[in-house]
Formats: structure tokens, C-alpha cells, sequence
């Protein structure tokens, strides 16, 4: 959603009569609305297989967050993404050579940072990191390519503004009046707006675990990964120790509530901000309209505390430029203020948007400027701010705030973790995800022990990239046939929480345009395209649609029960890794070969009663320790044992015996460091039924 003027978006609802008088109306095959990235490549993809194609962007800006600020690509594994993604990709690499790009630092000076395909066919190369106004320009300059009409600035009437005919979209119109015909329709806006207006299952907030079986989405209170939390005790009242008493800025009274039960929450936004220290491009951080320092006293708390990792997300771009993302406990996320956004009207929705603004912006203004904050912080902070040649019509703020997540389809098929995590085939893939299991926080609470906590932030590791099936851009056939949604796609929020990347995004807008393109050949259904015709043609056009990795192997097709580091209750500190191979799903957690005797990693798991071999996989590595401790807990008592992990192990280079044990309906097994003489991992265990 593009920043405009609350008074534009109301003058555009009270002009509506009057614009009508000069509404025009358009005929196309493909109808694509909104402005995001994904609309570039749907609309490139269908104009390429021969269809008259149309964007119609609420945006004036083309690119969404991609040309918003979002220039370090989360993307996971860079090799999962092909197509017209990776070609975009391959155009910023080739802007970079041009040494008139680099305006404010030396090519050689930011060397090869983020780039991939290097040394080898020129066409391969992509980089990977890349300015705001570089990626607008190449959008702008790839629909200019293909001829492609773009209507800007064209809001959807979401009032009776979407004509449907037995079960198909005829027609959309917008606010201006104007009417735009077409045989297929893709919506690629980050909310969902046409899909929604057009009758289709869909929901907002965290589903309870119990939806789908899952683990991760719902409520996490408790749950406390990356560093968005609070790891020091910090009170939460505005009169420190007055418990029950006012509570500061931005946190929540409610009660923490319990793990796993569904609610409204959505994860946080913030804006993706281009910083640079260029003194002569830099615009100081402007102090907003409607500033209030009591909104960032909790950060100073937080910098009492010690805490001192403000930079830790200004990661580099070129001319020494920045995409600023959140970090820590307190940042730039807007924490539990965006909850009615995906469904609010357009007068709404520019109301959170602008607050979010002079949070962020009054933040960056707080932490330069004001007393409170710690000299050192403020003398760094200081250094930074907006640069001068980005968002020229826009003061050097971000067009577009970083909608994370809004409406989700529930279509005619469902990504959940499940997929995700290699726990299931994912029928009829059309392209790949591969970044970790993500969600930001979505509220700021107060603990049982009166301190404040954040909930919400998810990071959990995946196995291997993973498909993403063609049912999940496709509404159910009862009630859209010739519409695709690759941006608000059928998936539950942690799911979505992982296909959320831009790159993905545009992965499955090319899709989209080629199952429109097919159905229209065929005329039939969209849910009715066969999958092998989609298939060749995505394989055809550089999609990648399956990877596997024999070295990373998948839990769900080893025989037995298998539990994988990911399910173990870890004591004391482990950290993840996957360096070293083989392994099981997502990597490993090693002990970093420090407090011997103090950590341990319990496996435990429900089992139809019998006897079974107790198997134990690591990557083996000199600098392991020879002697870890497995403690077996069977039917008959418990079983201590001690393996060599700097020996390889026996069954495939992945699993070593421990022995055959008779079990009751559950198991445990636990690897411990007690005594331990080097690193020690923890990565699965293995139960496998004992024939007779």
C-alpha cells in the first residue's frame, strides 16, 4: 500500500460520482491489480505468451517493497529461485557494471558482497542486495520492454466494484470509474482486496495449532527465538515497581493467554528504511508531526540494560546505502498496532500507515536526539540518515510499508508447516520457498513475574527448499474459476511466515500468468489446468520446482520414528548449524564445546509398544568429542552408553547403533555433554521396529 494523504484517499471516495462522467473501460485477456513485484512478472510472463495483459496499481510506484526498501533479499537458498525471479536478480547484477552506478563508493571497495554465479556463464551471475530506485528503474524498464500497459494510482471499488457471472470475475472498477474487462484476473496485492471483494475464503491472524496439527503457528507465548525479545528483566510500568499500576507506551494488559490457541493478531510491520552516512547524502532523521518521546521510554530502559545491538540490521547496500530492518526487543517494528489493517477501508488503512511512520520516523529522531538516550547511542545514531537520492517524491521515506502479512486465501489447497518442514508431499509444485519458518511479534505483554515480554517471533530452521503447490494461488473452484492469488496465498500464517519473500513472490506471479495462459487456451477453469501442461512450461521458462540435497536428508522418508533436533527440549544453550553434512531435515545443534555437564538434549517420543533400535545420527568431525553420553530410557529401566562422534557413523554415514530396546507407548533419549572432550551434536534419533 502506497503512502498517500489521508485527504487524497478521502477526496478520491467523495469525487467518485463525478469521475465516473469520465470513467473510460478496457478489454484484456489477463487483468492483473496491484503494483507489487509479483505484478511484474505475472504481467512479463503472460505478455511473453502472447496475451494482452494489464497491471492496474493501486501504487504509483511500481515493485512494491522490493523497490521499497527491501534491497538485502531474504530469500533462503538463492539456488530455489529461477525463472523471471532470477532474471530480475541477473538485471541488478548487470546495473552494478556499469561504473556509473557508483556515485557514492568504489565498485572494488564493495567488492562482490551478496552475489551469486560469479566466475562462470555471465548469465548466471544475480546480486542479491541493491538500492531502492535501481529495482523501481528495472520494473519500469521491463514493462516499457514488453509494451505492457500500466494504470497507476487505481484503487479497487471494494463496494460492488467486482461483477462476477457464474462463477467468474467479468469485471473490476475502480474508484476513478474506469472498468477494466478481462478474461482471467490475478490479484498481487499484499491484502488481498480483489480476491476478498470477489467472494473468496480467506483468513486473518494466527490459526489455533489444532487447525492443521501444527506446532508453530497460533500463540507462542514463551517461545523466545532470534533476539526480538527481552533478555533482560525490564519493568513495565511507567512508576518503576508500581505493579498493576499504568503501563507504558505499547504494551498490552491483556493476559499472555495460552500457547497455541488461535486469535486476530498479525505479525508487525515497520517500513524497510534506506539509511546511508554519506554526509553529503544525508537528509537528518526529520522529527514528525505528532512526536511523543514517552512512546520510546521502554527503549530506554532497554538501553539502561545494557543493551547496545541498534545496528546489528543495517544491513550494507551499495553507495554506502542501508536496508535498516528490525532488531532486538524494541526497534523498528510497530509492535500490535496494524491488527484491523487487512481488512480496514482505504481511509483506515492510510491512518495506520501514517502512524507508523511517525513511530519509526520519531523513533530514529529519539535515538539521535534525545537526552535520555546514552551518548554513545545518540553519537552513533547521528551519523545516519535518510539519503538524498531515494524516494525523491517522498523526503527519502519508503513508499511502501512492509505489510507482512494481511488476508490469506484458504484455497483448494493449504500450505502449512507440514510442507514446509518435508513432513508430506506437496502435490503439483510450481515453485520453491526456502527461508526459515519467520514471523515477527505481534503484541508486547506483561509476565506472571511483572516484566514485559514480547510474543509472537518465530525462526525455526527447514529441512531443505520445498514445493509450493499450484492449489494454493487458486481459489476453490465454487467460487472463483479465473482468478489466481500468488501473494495472499492459501497457507497458514507460519507457513506464509516462510513464502512471504519477494522473491517467492514473483516466483509464483510467473506462475500464475502461466496457468491463466494455458486455462485461456484450454478455456476452462484454472483449477482444471493439467499439471503437466503448467509443469513443462515453468520447467520450459527456468522455474525450479524440485530440489533435493543428498546430503540433507529428509526425517520423513527414513524408516521408523524419527525425532529430529527441531521437536528435542534443549537444556542450557545449543546452537544451530549445518557446516558439516550429512544430517538430518534442517541442520544440528552443537553444544559450541562449552559447559561440559551443563547441557543436554532430550528426545522424546510417543511409540506403538515393542522393542526397537535406538539409533543416534551426527556429522562426524575431528574437533567432536570422543566421548558422548546417550542415556536410553526403556521399558526395563535406563541405559547409559558413549559414542565417538569424530568417527563416522556406520548405517549410510549418518546414523550410528546404540542398541535394541524393549519400549512401552513412549520413549526417551538423551545426549548430554557430562564429560565430553570436544563439540558435542545432537542432530536425531532413530527408533526402528525390531522383526522377530
Amino acid at each position: 500500500m502506497q503512502i498517500k494523504s489521508i485527504f487524497c484517499a478521502t477526496a478520491a471516495l467523495l469525487s467518485l460520482s463525478f469521475s465516473h462522467a469520465f470513467a473510460k473501460e478496457y478489454h484484456h485477456d489477463i487483468v492483473i491489480y496491484g503494483g507489487t513485484s509479483a505484478a511484474v512478472t505475472t504481467a512479463v510472463q503472460a505478455t511473453q505468451m502472447g496475451r494482452s495483459v494489464v497491471i492496474v496499481s493501486p501504487d504509483k510506484h511500481l515493485g512494491g517493497l522490493t523497490a521499497g526498501g527491501l534491497g538485502w533479499t531474504d530469500s533462503g537458498n538463492k539456488a530455489a529461485i529461477g525463472g523471471l525471479s532470477g532474471e530480475f536478480y541477473h538485471r541488478v547484477w548487470k546495473h552494478y557494471q556499469n561504473p556509473e552506478a557508483w556515485n557514492w563508493e568504489e565498485q572494488s571497495k564493495f567488492g562482490n558482497r551478496n552475489q551469486s554465479g560469479l566466475g562462470g556463464d555471465e548469465d548466471e551471475a544475480r546480486m542479491w542486495v541493491f538500492e531502492p530506485h535501481v529495482a523501481e528503474q528495472i520494473y519500469d524498464n521491463w514493462v516499457a520492454e514488453e509494451k505492457i500497459p500500466v494504470y497507476r494510482d487505481q484503487w479497487l471499488d471494494r463496494d460492488g466494484g467486482v461483477v462476477k457471472k457464474e462463477g467468474r470475475i467479468k469485471s473490476i472498477r475502480t474508484l476513478a470509474g474506469d472498468v477494466f474487462h478481462g478474461k482471467m484476473f490475478v490479484d498481487v496485492t499484499y491484502e488481498g482486496d480483489l480476491m476478498a471483494a470477489a467472494g473468496v475464503d480467506y483468513h486473518v491472524g494466527r490459526e489455533a495449532n489444532s487447525v492443521y496439527g501444527e506446532t508453530w503457528n497460533g500463540n507462542q507465548v514463551g517461545v523466545l527465538h532470534h533476539a526480538h525479545w527481552f533478555k533482560e528483566p525490564i519493568d513495565p510500568y511507567i512508576k518503576s515497581g508500581d505493579t498493576g499500576g499504568k503501563l507504558l507506551p505499547g504494551i498490552s494488559d491483556d493476559p499472555p493467554g495460552t500457547r497455541g490457541e488461535g486469535d486476530h493478531r498479525v505479525q508487525a510491520y515497520c517500513f524497510r528504511m534506506c539509511l546511508t552516512n554519506v554526509p553529503e547524502n544525508r537528509i537528518p532523521f526529520p522529527k514528525p508531526e505528532g512526536y511523543d518521546r514517552a512512546r520510546y521510554q521502554l527503549l530506554v530502559r532497554v538501553f539502561d540494560s545494557g543493551w547496545r545491538e541498534m545496528f546489528r540490521k543495517f544491513d550494507p547496500m551499495p553507495n554506502h546505502k542501508t536496508d535498516t530492518n528490525n532488531h532486538g526487543p524494541f526497534s523498528t517494528d510497530n509492535i500490535g498496532m496494524n491488527y484491523d489493517y487487512p481488512e480496514a477501508d482505504y481511509e483506515r488503512r492510510q491512518e495506520i500507515i501514517e502512524e507508523h511512520k511517525v513511530y519509526q520516523q520519531g523513533l530514529m529522531y529519539f535515538m539521535a536526539n534525545d537526552p535520555k538516550v546514552p551518548a554513545d547511542v545518540r553519537e552513533a545514531m547521528s551519523k545516519w540518515g535518510l539519503p538524498k537520492d531515494e524516494f525523491l517524491d517522498n523526503g527519502g521515506w519508503p513508499h511502501q510499508l512492509y505489510i507482512r502479512e494481511a488476508r490469506r486465501m484458504i484455497g483448494e489447497y493449504v500450505m502449512t508447516e507440514h510442507d514446509c518442514l518435508d513432513r508430506k508431499e506437496t502435490p503439483d509444485s510450481i515453485g520453491m520457498g526456502s527461508y526459515t519458518l519467520d514471523s515477527h511479534n505481534v503484541r508486547r505483554y506483561v509476565t506472571p513475574d511483572g516484566q514485559v515480554q514480547n510474543e509472537g517471533d518465530i525462526g525455526v530452521h527447514l529441512p531443505r527448499p520445498y514445493e509450493i503447490a499450484y492449489g494454493a494461488i487458486v481459489p476453490k473452484k465454487s467460487q472463483c474459476e479465473n482468478l489466481l492469488v500468488p501473494v495472499c496465498v492459501s497457507s497458514s500464517h507460519i507457513a506464509f511466515g516462510s513464502i512471504r519473500m519477494e522473491p517467492v513472490f514473483m516466483i509464483l506471479g510467473q506462475s500464475a500468468a502461466t496457468a491463466a495462459s494455458i486455462a485461456l487456451e484450454r478455456d476452462e477453469a484454472v483449477q482444471d489446468v493439467p499439471y503437466q501442461l503448467l509443469q513443462q512450461r515453468l520447467v520450459d521458462d527456468g522455474q525450479v520446482l524440485l530440489m533435493d540435497d543428498p546430503n540433507r536428508i529428509s526425517s520423513r522418508k527414513l524408516p521408523g520414528v524419527v525425532v529430529d533436533d527441531n521437536a528435542a527440549k534443549l537444556v542450557g544453550s545449543w546452537s544451530h548449524s549445518a557446516t558439516n553434512q550429512k544430517f538430518v531435515d534442517s541442520g544440528y545443534v552443537h553444544n559450541q564445546n562449552e559447559q561440559q555437564g551443563e547441557r543436554l538434549a532430550r528426545f522424546e517420543t510417543e511409540l506403538k509398544p515393542g522393542r526397537y533400535e535406538v539409533r543416534v545420527s551426527y556429522p562426524a568431525n575431528n574437533n567432536r568429542s570422543t566421548m558422548v553420553p546417550v542415556k536410553v530410557v526403556h521399558a526395563e529401566g535406563e541405559s547409559t552408553h558413549s559414542i565417538n562422534q569424530r568417527k563416522t557413523p556406520e548405517i549410510d554415514g549418518l546414523f550410528t547403533k546404540i542398541g535394541a530396546f524393549d519400549f512401552g507407548s513412549s520413549a526417551t533419549v538423551e545426549i548430554g555433554t557430562q564429560g565430553s572432550n570436544g563439540y558435542v551434536i545432537a542432530d536425531s534419533v532413530q527408533f526402528v521396529p525390531v522383526t522377530k
